[in-house]
Parts: structure tokens; sequence; C-alpha cells
């Protein structure tokens, strides 16, 4: 290669760039100083690598003057504790049956590893990110949440479903330009003292809605939505709330809890709600900036 091709491919490189950038504009107009809220999940939380993407994202999106905020549980990090412990992990229908003791891993593993890790990539960039946790100053409020398996009802422990959420200390993050990182934790309001594991899907949702956020954004580790898996060519883009809420008892049961939120969001008024991808490096920027975006998006 001449130098002249070296300096035109460099050129075309660049004009490329540019024009990726400029794409980004409407959706820069549009966010601008509005709240994101996104739930961080799936194997994404164990890898170091998508961990710090995911981190460049959220810090991406603070400088371009939109207003992130994160929300994540810790599944595999919670069983790998559990094991390490000798203490057997049951699942009821999707959801972790949670005794006492099982309580007190998932709060040490949450609040104490997870979160921590999260807010320490953010802070690589600068002091950026606040660690909360939904039992902080009453962020969110819950109650036991039982569910019926196989026609026969299931207790599942201290399991919560949110109830209510006080939005302040996230509002006062947010005033003093930080990216509040919470765990989905909640106090049990029937039982003083109490805190309960909440699933962390619904917990940004119920979130989304509190906020009134521009977008909720869940990852996980599918592309998306298929109205006819395992045929990959049926990626759904765009869903409109009643058409999902019509295909959502046909959906796999790992599916459900995800597209339930999205369901609960827009339905709250969050104008969007779309699951992606979070083992695809960068896919919130993806998403937010590009016009085909990834993943499925729901609309009302």
């Amino acid at each position: 290669m001449t130098g002249h091709d070296d300096l035109q491919a460099e050129r075309d490189e660049a004009a490329v760039k540019a024009a990726t950038l400029i794409e980004s504009l409407s959706w820069l107009k549009r966010f601008h100083g509005q709240i994101i809220v996104v739930k961080f999940g799936g194997n994404a939380m164990v890898s170091e690598e998508l961990q710090r993407s995911f981190a460049e994202d959220m810090v991406y999106l603070r400088y371009a003057g939109i207003r992130p905020v994160v929300v994540h549980g810790g599944g595999p990090q919670i069983s790998a504790m559990l094991e390490r412990l000798g203490i057997e992990s049951e699942f009821r229908g999707g959801y972790r049956v949670t005794t006492p003791e099982t309580m007190n891993v998932v709060r040490m593993v949450l609040t104490g590893q997870v979160n921590r890790e999260l807010v320490g990539h953010i802070n690589e960039h600068g002091p950026l990110a606040a660690g909360l946790s939904g039992e902080d100053a009453g962020l969110f409020q819950a109650r036991k949440q039982g569910i019926v398996v196989d026609g026969e009802p299931v207790d599942l422990g201290l399991v919560g479903e949110v109830t209510g959420v006080d939005p302040q200390s996230v509002h006062a993050q947010l005033a003093a330009g930080r990216i509040p990182v919470i765990s989905s934790i909640a106090p049990d309001t029937a039982t003083p003292g109490q805190s309960l594991n909440v699933n962390a899907d619904a917990a940004a949702a119920a979130l989304a809605v509190a906020l009134g956020a521009a977008k909720l954004v869940i990852l996980t580790d599918v592309a998306g939505l298929y109205s006819d898996w395992p045929n990959r060519e049926s990626l759904v883009s765009v869903i409109r709330s009643d058409a999902l809420r019509e295909l959502l008892p046909s959906l796999e049961s790992g599916m459900i809890p995800k597209m339930t939120a999205c369901l609960d969001a827009v339905d709250g008024g969050v104008p969007k709600a779309a699951i992606i991808d979070g083992r695809v490096p960068h896919s919130i920027l993806l998403e937010v900036f590009t016009h085909s975006g990834i993943g499925t998006e729901v609309v009302s």
C-alpha cells in the first residue's frame, strides 16, 4: 500500500466515525437531560471485560448529558457463594427460594460484592458512581410474594415484590451528577427489620416509572424476543404492549419476568422499554444511539 492509499484509508475510516457520531445526534437531542434506567444482569455480570465495557457505556451516557440509573441483581454470584458455603440453591417457577440463611448471603453478595465492583469500574473514570441498596432511605418497599406452580401455591420464603418506590435518594444522587447503582433488596413493609430478595427486572421497572424515565433497558443473555423461537430469523425489533400482553403466556419461563418488567414500565408511563443482548460489548450505546438499535423494544 502506498502512503496515499494509507491516507485515503484513514480518511474513509474517519468519515465512517463522523457518520456514526452524526447518527447519534437525534438521540442525543431526544434523551438529553432524561433519565434512562438500565438493568444490569446476565453474563455481562460475570465477565470482567463486559463489566468494564458496561461501565464505559454508563460514563459515556453521563458525559453525553443523559442521566443513567443502574439496577442490578446478582444471580450467578449468589449461586456461586451459596455453593461455596455449602448452602443448596432451590428454584421454583423461576424464583430463588430464599431462606433467612440464604437472604444473608443475598444481601452480602449484592451490596458487598456486585454493587462495589460495578461502582468501582465506573469510578475508574472519575468519582461518578454511588452505590445504593433498595433498603436505603426507603427507596423500595416490598411485601412477600407467593407464586402458583402447577396449580399449587408455593412459599418462596423471603422473596418479595416491590409495592412502593421513594425515588428521593436517587434524585439526590442524580442532582449531584452521580450515576446511582442500586442493588435489588427491599425492606418488608409487613415485618419491620426484615429484608426481601426482589426480582431486579421488576425493581428496575418500578423505579423507571417512579423516576419518570424516558427509557428502561434490560440486559440479558439473548438477542431479544423471538416470535417463533428457535427460528433466529424471527427476532422482533419492536412490539406494542397489547401484542406483548397476548404473547406473554406462551413465552419461555426465563423471558417472562423480563418482558413483564418491560410491559409494567410502559403501562406505567415509560415511553419505551427494551431488552438487549448484554453479551455484546457496548450494547447499550448501540441501543440508545443508533436508528436500528439492537434487541426488542416495547412501546405502548
